[in-house]
Parts: C-alpha cells; structure tokens; sequence
C-alpha cells in the first residue's frame, strides 16, 4: 500500500519496511499490504505528521586503512590534518549498549600498526571529515529544527539516541555530526553507545559471523581474476609500477584514491587517469563479494540492523509503547561496507560507492486524519522512489 508521490519522492505505509525487514531478518513470507500500492491516492503532505528520523551515516573523510606499496606513489599525511575544528568541540561519553562501561577496540590499535607517509596513521579521522559531519549536522538542524520545528535546539537525551561502531573516526564524526545538529548545546549528557566488536551489527560482521565468513571467503580475491575487472586492473597495475603478486586490489586502490581526492592529495596520476574506472571496479569488487542474489549473505550482512530500524518503528507506531522507549531522532554511525548493501537491500543503489559523511534518513509520518503510517526514504538528502523491494517478497 503505497501512499503517492511527491516528485520523485515515494510515501510509503509502515509495511513496507517492516515487510522488507523481517523477509531479510527472518525470511518471512509476503505480505499483502504493500502490493496494493497501485490503487492507493497520493498521499496530501499537509496532513502528515514527522513521528521519527533514524539516520544511518558514514564516517568522515580520513586517511587510507592501507598504503600503496610505492612510497613514491604515497601521499603525504601532514599532521595538521588532525587539527580539531573549535566549532567541532562536543563532549561526550562511551558506553556500552546496557550503558556500562565502554567495550574494547581492537581496530584502533591494529590502525596504529600502520603509519603513513607524513606521521598520520591509517585510518585516522582528518578536519576534512570532521567538517563534512559538522555539515552533515547542520542539515539536519536545518530539517528538523528550523524547518520543522520537530526537534529541540539543544541536545536533549530524551529525545536522541546516539548508536556507533566502536572505532575512534566513527565516535568523533558522530561529536561533529551532534555539534553541528545542536550547536555544541546540551541539556543533559550526550551517550554515544557503542557493541563489543563480537557482536557489532553496524557492518557486516565477517570476523565473528562465521557463516558470512564462509560463504564470501575467497570472492574478493576471485573477484580481482574476473574478465573486466583482471584487464583493467592490470591495465592500472602496469601504469603505476606496480607487481602483480603485490596484493593490490581495486578495493585498495579505491580507498587510496578517494582518501587523497577529497583532500587534495592525489599523488599519482594514473590513479587520476583511472579515476572513474577503479571507482566502477571496485563498486563491481563488491557487488562481486555481497552477491545480489546470494540472500542469505545479505541477511547475515544486514539484516540485524534493519531489524533494529524495524523494531525502531513499530515501538512508535504501538500506541502501547511508553514514551520514555522511544526518541524522536535515532543517528547511527556506520561505514560504507554497511551502507552499501543496506542500499542493495532496499532495491536503492545506485552503483556509486557511498562518499564520506553520506547519509540514509528514514523518516516516519502519521496521517493526522486516517492515522496511517509512511516512511520517507533519503539518501544523500534527496528523496527516493524505492525500488526492486517488491523482489524480496
């Protein structure tokens, strides 16, 4: 049962990511709702009411997870680079999802293991990045404070709660992201949730998911020998000097290229030439390792976390659900291994690699005369026509 469209935006009932969700989380069978879409009246914007917003974002932009193998070929990582932004300034808490004490990481130190050209280590958060989450939260002030006064002007606990992955760029781009939003002004602590690594949901958990494990082990590597991908790759490999038995892959490729493009720093021109290509590949690397097809992958990649956006839903949708369970505004930090097939699931990709400080905002609206349901899907903040969704039912 779909609502109507505005533009290119879709309204869509509460069923159909609720439907989608369980058919990933649990394989559940169709439901009738949402196939009725056909016969349904567009929706009259004025009479919906914004319920909730759960936001599922990127990190900002930081330095490569690895470096090329040339030093010559490597950009140089300056320190100043991790210069905090003063408008960036929030402080905050870690804890665990109970609100104990906060869980160990052991990416952070694993990171430090690698120190790149310049005195950077991998995968560090830069103030580029922490100025695109400081953006990112204007947005959203913008959204649903000035435009729609839906949230409070201050942070207020009660009506936020903040989710991340237990990884140091993702804390502090999520304090960027709420001093952006608030404008560095609280009204009571800010909590930033965080899962112990073994039973993390925020991104396709491979290390200690050993059924995803399984069934993905040897594609990234398979996927580099496959007709398109192994010429080019080559093609790339042989401009840049580099030998074939290195280990290089178009995902680290990629991850190089756009961590020196948004900075600036691209040191290489053949990863200039080939800019659009190795982008292509590695998306294609990707759709390679988490297979449209391969369902089960995908549960297992995602589905824990739409079953976490699912139950957000149908708490606030309950009219039983006592008030102090819900928050208006739920954000999650996650990274482009969970948005991409998160967007594969939801029929929404669009083939382009998920860019630092990107965001997927659903919102839900009530009807104030029918007291339907309707979720908003945005991506990039721009409205989105679901599609492919029918599929999985």
């Amino acid at each position: 049962m779909i609502g109507g469209v505005f533009s290119v935006r879709m309204w869509a009932p509460v069923g159909f990511l609720t439907s989608l969700a369980y058919c990933v989380h649990q394989r559940r069978t169709a439901r009738a709702e949402p196939r009725r879409a056909e016969n349904q009246h567009p929706v009259d914007r004025s009479q919906l009411e914004l319920k909730m917003v759960q936001v599922v974002f990127r990190h900002g932009a930081r330095s490569p997870l690895k470096p090329l193998p040339q030093e010559e070929q490597q950009a140089e990582w300056n320190l100043q680079l991790l210069e905090v932004p003063p408008q960036t300034q929030f402080d905050y808490t870690v804890t665990n999802l109970t609100g104990g004490p906060k869980p160990h990481c052991p990416f952070d130190s694993q990171y430090r293991e690698t120190k790149l050209k310049g005195g950077m280590f991998a995968g560090q958060l830069t103030n580029v990045g922490m100025q695109q989450m400081f953006a990112l939260g204007e947005r959203l002030r913008k959204n649903y404070v000035e435009d729609i006064p839906f949230l409070s002007p201050t942070f207020n606990p009660m009506e936020v709660f903040v989710r991340s992955t237990n990884i140091y760029r993702n804390l502090e781009s999520t304090r960027c992201l709420l001093a952006g939003l608030f404008q560095c002004q609280k009204e009571g602590p800010i909590i930033i949730h965080a899962d112990e690594a073994s039973s993390e949901v925020l991104y396709p958990n491979y290390q200690n998911c050993w059924s995803l494990r399984e069934r993905t082990r040897g594609r990234r590597q398979a996927a580099s020998l496959q007709p398109g991908i192994s010429e080019d790759l080559q093609k790339v490999k042989e401009g840049m000097c580099i030998t074939s038995n290195d280990g290089v892959d178009f995902l680290s490729l990629f991850d190089n290229m756009a961590a020196e493009q948004v900075h600036n720093l691209l040191s290489c021109p053949t990863l200039q030439r080939f800019a659009r290509m190795i982008e292509q590949r590695a998306v294609d690397t990707v759709l390679y390792v988490m297979q449209r097809e391969d369902r089960e992958s995908l549960q297992m990649a995602v589905g824990p976390l739409l079953h976490i956006l699912e139950s957000n839903l149908l708490k606030v949708v309950d009219p039983a659900t006592p008030a102090d369970k819900t928050r208006k505004l739920y954000l999650y930090a996650a990274h482009d291994m969970t948005l991409m097939p998160l967007l594969i699931t939801l029929g929404i990709f669009d083939h382009k690699w998920p860019p630092f400080a990107v965001d997927l905002t659903m919102e839900l609206y009530q009807h104030r005369q029918s007291k339907e349901w309707f979720v908003q899907l945005y991506y990039r903040g721009e409205g989105l026509v679901v599609g492919h969704w029918r599929s999985y039912f």
